[in-house]
């Protein structure tokens, strides 16, 4: 496949006009058959790797229904995100076990839609204070036989898992967690800046959706924010949905991070892509009206997004993030994060063809390429 005329995607240089090629499932310097596609008027960008969402159409990862995580990797590929790292609330260790291997069942089943390449543990492991839409009947001071039990039962499909460092063990559960190749996040946490900077020292490397979940950023108390932006290793999570973050704040903090350290997710819900109305959530309900989505009856409470994670892509360029700054937080970085970039996440020769075509006046999804085969 040969795709010409198109402004491509490039880590260093933002866009380039150049031919971009693919042989079989991965991106080559020649191509491997006849095919042309012409992608003038176009972006071409990698597909998408959201690390941070729970669910879509009508379904919840949570759930642990193979027929359910198949529907929301359909949905996540016909929104041009390749490759999805589906994200468990705050539940019962039984069912937290369910999640896992459902997920190792489909990874084996050559399924369709997205690639399911790990799961993001957002619960159980965080605080009462800042549990937000996290279901407190649930909650578990940090442990690590427990999260290396989960991990098992997933087949090693834990890559990403959050905690609150100020529990008890919360040091130990990141120091560990980290010795296992799991990458560990602050979030849901009360957390003050020293013992942010502690639990980073120890090999946290995430922010899971920074200013949301967490002490504000003050500027006696700069908390989980100021010292995830003093470690250079760490890299931040924004909900770029128009409803979680102002735009200034939005343009503020990828500033203050820089490009390389951004990751936008979706945090989207079972309610995207769907209409208006009430639905379950992690053993309470949500009320979703437009963009927002809150915990029924706590109008104040935010309870995810009903925005895919290209959808936020678009939002961060309409609150004024550079294209290419906004597709690398949404690709690139986050593959890093759960150590997938070798194979995805940009353009260049030998990654896998996962590439989608977005129009130019306004950033539709004009087609899309998955290892290789258009969609």
């Amino acid at each position: 496949m040969r795709i010409i005329g198109g402004q491509v995607f490039d880590l260093e240089k933002g866009f380039v006009e150049r031919d971009l090629c693919t042989e079989g499932m991965y991106i080559s310097e020649n191509s491997g058959d006849d095919v042309v596609i012409d992608a003038a008027d176009c972006y071409v960008i990698p597909g998408l790797v959201d690390v941070h969402f729970h669910g879509a159409v009508g379904e919840d990862f949570s759930d642990a229904t193979a027929e359910g995580l198949q529907k929301i990797a359909d949905f996540e590929l016909s929104e041009g995100v390749t490759y999805i790292c589906p994200t468990g609330m705050t539940l019962l260790e039984d069912q937290l076990t369910k999640v896992c291997q459902v997920t190792a069942a489909h990874r084996k089943s050559n399924p369709t839609g997205a690639e399911v390449v790990g799961i993001h543990l957002e619960g159980p492991f965080l605080c009462v204070a800042k549990k937000g839409a996290q279901n407190e009947a649930f909650l578990h001071t940090p442990d690590v036989a427990m999260l290396r039990r989960l991990n098992e039962a997933s087949e090693g499909c834990v890559k990403l898992v959050t905690v609150a460092p100020e529990e008890p063990n919360g040091i130990e559960f990141v120091r560990e967690a980290s010795k296992d190749g799991i990458t560990v996040s602050l979030g849901h946490t009360i957390a003050n800046y020293d013992i942010a900077s502690e639990a980073y020292a120890a090999g946290a490397s995430h922010a899971t959706h920074l200013y949301n979940g967490m002490p504000s950023f003050l500027h006696r108390e700069p908390g989980v924010i100021g010292a995830a932006c003093d470690a250079p290793h760490v890299k931040a999570e924004l909900i770029v949905d128009g409803v979680h973050i102002h735009g200034s704040v939005v343009r503020t903090t990828f500033k203050m991070f820089g490009k390389e350290r951004m990751v936008i997710i979706s945090d989207s819900l079972r309610a995207t892509g769907m209409p208006d109305g009430i639905y379950p959530f992690g053993g309470q309900e949500i009320e979703v009206h437009g963009n927002r989505a809150t915990i029924a009856g706590h109008p104040e409470t935010l309870a995810g997004s009903v925005t895919s994670l290209m959808g936020c892509m678009r939002q961060a360029v309409k609150f004024g993030i550079p294209l290419a700054d906004a597709v690398r937080a949404s690709s690139y970085n986050p593959a890093q994060q759960i150590k997938i970039d070798d194979r995805c996440g940009s353009l260049e020769i030998g990654k896998e063809a996962s590439i989608v075509l977005l129009n130019k006046d306004d950033l539709s999804v004009k087609k899309i390429i998955f290892k290789g085969n258009e969609v």
